[in-house]
């Protein structure tokens, strides 16, 4: 069986609460997404990092979009 967590990542712009809530919001508007459309609410979770896993790590307009995103990391429970 499969699992997804969500995780909400930012830029750097901004204090490290607001990023942590905004991945927050950020990760649970496409849990919200997944679930009406028919993914098993205890299949899904999330996390918020914020500001702190960047993909890019310059101090360019470029990289704080890059920056702004959800990510996806499937977990396969069956080999747990």
């Amino acid at each position: 069986r499969v699992r997804v967590r969500i995780e909400g990542h930012c830029d750097e712009m901004g204090t490290a609460e607001y990023n942590l809530a905004l991945g927050e919001r950020r990760a649970n508007a496409v849990r919200q997404y997944l679930l009406r459309s028919g993914i098993a609410e205890s299949r899904i979770s999330t996390v918020s990092f914020g500001k702190e896993k960047p993909l890019d790590t310059r101090h360019t307009a470029e990289a704080w979009a890059k920056n702004r995103r959800a990510a996806f990391v499937v977990i396969d429970t069956s080999k747990v």
